[in-house]
């Protein structure tokens, strides 16, 4: 009898491990559909059945979306989760901000990094002042209390995070996901607004966000195409120290100018293994290759606006040599250029408009410079 007894046991043991393997074979599924990109090489998305998604940024980072009542897929489980929709996002990259508003998203972006007065941005700036968004400290010293006592889904970082490690190491000791964005490194200018089609999904407005994304894609596809005006352009600012920072050959302005029909007239920058965007080079080295481009852009995002070609010249006589200076083809930036991250396409058109001499009474990011 003892011996009956203990083969049932047996029995009924093998088959409560067959059942509960069933679940797991089940949802050891493939994914069911790729989101659909057409220029974002730096993230990626597959769908799962039952509505979790695997989010994987270029590199190397990777996590589990799970929405309400979804279901882990085998081999997802050791992944850093994000809840969605996410409504209580902390953003440490200021270039995200803009993503967020065009998707609708904004009302889910509750800490900032960045002050109320530093925002370019109107929208951003009225938000801060009603305290719908707080700020809450420096990226690399956040108040980690304020995040965990109030709340907090998901951290937004550029790669700035990365110089600070222990920051990073921190908030995911307090249970926050660490999502590092890397848009600004997209090849394409394109692919940076295409990030708002992330964020729209992180917040559930992945539908106002691709209505914004096609909208920028049919202002670009009628600017495609566009025949070189032969034009060089040096777009740079110029440092306390007297040097001169420009962007590197394979950065998106440089791409966007040449969209436009417009070339660097930088072509010799010294080699640079870092992940920046941009490259200083001495003033002599500047003079010898943009002395003459057709067009100069001062970049004011970081420098300043110029108001006027005497304030240009009193960051560095030398320019009065320039040929854009002689010809009245000198512009500048809005400090919003590049807080407005979702307007590669605006500002291509920008561009275009003053390579082929149509008049600035439709600039949206570049004035002149009189």
């Amino acid at each position: 009898m003892r011996r009956a007894f203990c083969l049932l046991l047996a029995v009924l043991s093998l088959l409560l491990c067959a059942c509960a393997a069933k679940p797991a074979a089940q949802a050891d599924a493939q994914p069911a559909e790729e989101m659909e990109l057409s220029y974002a090489e730096n993230f990626s998305v597959s769908f799962y059945p039952g509505g979790a998604a695997l989010l994987t940024i270029g590199d190397g980072q990777r996590f589990l979306l799970l929405p309400a009542g979804a279901e882990t897929p085998a081999g997802l489980g050791e992944l850093p989760v994000i809840h969605t929709p996410v409504r209580q996002v902390y953003l440490a990259s200021s270039s995200a901000a803009d993503l967020f508003l065009q998707a609708g998203a904004l009302e889910a972006v509750r800490y900032s990094s960045t002050k109320a007065d530093d925002w370019k941005l109107p929208e951003l700036q009225a938000t801060q002042a009603r305290e719908e968004i707080f700020y809450v400290g420096k990226y690399s010293a956040p108040d980690y209390e304020q995040l965990l006592t109030e709340g907090c889904d998901l951290a937004v970082e550029n790669t700035m995070i990365l110089h600070n490690p222990a920051t990073k190491e921190k908030l995911e000791t307090l249970g926050l996901p660490v999502l590092i964005e890397y848009s600004s490194y997209e090849p394409h200018p394109l692919g940076r607004v295409e990030w708002v089609k992330l964020y729209g999904l992180l917040t559930g407005h992945l539908e106002e966000a691709e209505a914004f994304f096609n909208s920028q894609q049919k202002l670009f596809e009628f600017l495609e195409g566009a025949e070189s005006t032969g034009k060089t352009v040096a777009f740079f600012h110029i440092t306390a120290n007297g040097a001169v920072v420009v962007r590197k050959q394979a950065d998106y302005v440089t791409r966007m100018i040449e969209l436009a029909g417009g070339e660097t007239a930088l072509t010799d920058l010294p080699e640079s293994e870092n992940a920046l965007a941009t490259v200083t080079i001495q003033m002599e080295s500047f003079y010898r290759q943009a002395r003459d481009a057709d067009v100069l852009v001062y970049n004011s995002t970081v420098a300043g606006d110029v108001e006027d070609i005497e304030a240009l010249l009193s960051l560095s006589p030398l320019l009065a040599d320039f040929k854009a200076v002689q010809t009245g083809s000198v512009w500048c930036t809005e400090q919003s250029m590049f807080q407005k991250s979702s307007a590669a396409a605006g500002m291509i058109a920008d561009f275009h408009a003053i390579l082929t001499g149509a008049g600035d009474d439709t600039l949206q990011f570049l004035h002149k410079v009189g």
